[in-house]
């Protein structure tokens, strides 16, 4: 009676993991439970703890856990014999998604795209891209931005910005060159405002064009719409117009990285449409999968000049995942809905702005549509010349844990793990969003009193 007891708590799924997962977890080091059921914004454990989920698989679960219709376009194809993986052969499902998609691109690349599905992750996507654009344009070298996360694979992790992962791992992918990326907060030039926007735009533009900047033309420039694990920043529209322009202008494709801010997570269906601007490339992965693995490159046909083989991948036809994400994307990408987003990402944010003036740990949201971030300083660091405190990820982490001890699940990132980020489901309730919001708020203001002391 005893050892069945003890099955179903929480350590004992915890200490056989520990013995037998690799050390490189993460999430249960932050969240120390075994998860027994889910359904919209809810998980429980084994203990039958109830949490509120605004982590939803980093951003994957766009309609949340468990949705109705989701789950019924799966077992409607499970129930007709249809194959469920097919490597790169075509089928009724595969053609519904990939018509679907291509018929929510914006402007010219949607009469011109290409699309190829890769291995199920968002990491094998941006290889793919590299590989893509090196074969049609001879090049190497390859242009992304400090903050970037691109992914854990030897190519992408070559593009990313945060150091710690790449510390140990010799030989990544050479000719890589990082570029500032605008965040005012705490601005790569120490100026803020338009003037920082402006002056990364002409340095961006500058380098580029230079002939003697040290960098040989590029085979392709890779960017996030607005970077997530780099601390929620929002790319400003005349940024990423310039990227756009001045690329053009040199015949350097544009490959924008939609794997986390995409898919309506921003209030539109590709965050880059803020901008009114139309990549070479878009990556996707996450959300588009409809709660299953699934990664595509979306490419302008012009670049389709690689070999029959030249990309391959065992679980590229993943039939479970292309009739979910239909689904996915057919509901998300309703005006309807992306207005609704947009609406409750703003509920989120002026609640918290409100918050931020009550309390000294708060020292910058940011946010587009359901992707925000909150980021919390040392109120007793000494502010740099734009009046920004140090960033903390001690109290981002005391943070954390107390929203845990309180059923609230959320994660880090940013800078030092300094910011709290929202990757809610879309469809969250307002009900919900105002559990999350008491919760957030009753935590923060603690953490916030003991910082004082």
């Amino acid at each position: 009676m005893n050892e069945i007891l003890q099955e179903k708590s929480n350590q004992y799924y915890l200490e056989r993991q520990n013995n037998t997962e690799s050390n490189s977890r993460s999430y249960p080091r932050k969240f120390p439970f075994a998860l027994k059921k889910a359904k919209g914004s809810w998980i429980e454990d084994v203990e039958g703890n109830k949490y509120l989920d605004f982590l939803c698989g980093a951003g994957t679960l766009a309609l949340g856990h468990n949705d109705s219709q989701v789950n019924q376009a799966m077992i409607d194809l499970l129930s007709t014999d249809a194959p469920l993986h097919t490597l790169d052969l075509t089928t009724p499902v595969k053609d519904k998604f990939v018509h679907t998609l291509l018929n929510l691109l914006p402007g010219e690349l949607k009469n011109n795209a290409k699309v190829q599905f890769c291995s199920p992750s968002g990491t094998d996507a941006v290889d793919a891209s590299l590989k893509l654009c090196k074969t049609a344009t001879g090049r190497s070298s390859v242009i992304a931005f400090t903050g970037a996360y691109h992914g854990m694979g030897h190519g992408a992790l070559s593009l990313t910005g945060n150091l710690s992962a790449k510390q140990k791992v010799n030989a990544l992918m050479p000719d890589v060159h990082f570029m500032p990326y605008p965040y005012s907060y705490r601005c790569p030039f120490g100026i803020g405002g338009e003037a920082g926007v402006d002056a990364i735009c002409a340095y961006f533009e500058r380098v580029l064009k230079d002939p003697e900047s040290g960098i040989t033309k590029p085979a392709a420039v890779i960017l996030e719409t607005i970077q997530g694990e780099g601390g929620v920043i929002p790319a400003p529209v005349k940024f990423l117009q310039t990227v756009r322009r001045v690329t053009k202008e040199l015949g350097i494709p544009m490959i924008i990285d939609e794997i986390q801010c995409g898919i309506g997570r921003s209030g539109k269906f590709f965050a880059f449409e803020y901008a009114d601007i139309v990549p070479d490339v878009i990556l996707a992965s996450k959300a588009i999968g409809g709660t299953q693995p699934m990664a595509v490159v979306i490419y302008n046909k012009d670049l389709d000049l690689w070999q029959p083989g030249a990309h391959a991948g065992t679980f590229r036809g993943n039939q479970l995942a292309m009739a979910a994400g239909t689904v996915v994307m057919e509901r998300v990408s309703k005006p309807e809905f992306l207005q609704d987003v947009i609406e409750k990402g703003k509920i989120i944010e002026d609640r918290l702005k409100g918050l931020m003036k009550e309390v000294s740990i708060l020292g910058d949201i940011r946010s587009k549509g359901l992707m925000l971030g909150f980021e919390f300083v040392d109120p007793k660091g000494k502010p740099d010349q734009l009046g920004s405190l140090p960033a903390s990820g001690e109290i981002a982490a005391q943070v954390q844990k107390e929203c845990f001890n309180n059923h609230l699940i959320m994660e880090k990132g940013g800078r030092f793990g300094s910011v709290m980020r929202c990757l809610c489901a879309l469809n969250v309730s307002r009900e919900d969003i105002g559990i999350m919001l008491d919760i957030c708020e009753k935590v923060i203001r603690k953490v916030d009193a003991d910082a004082k002391r």
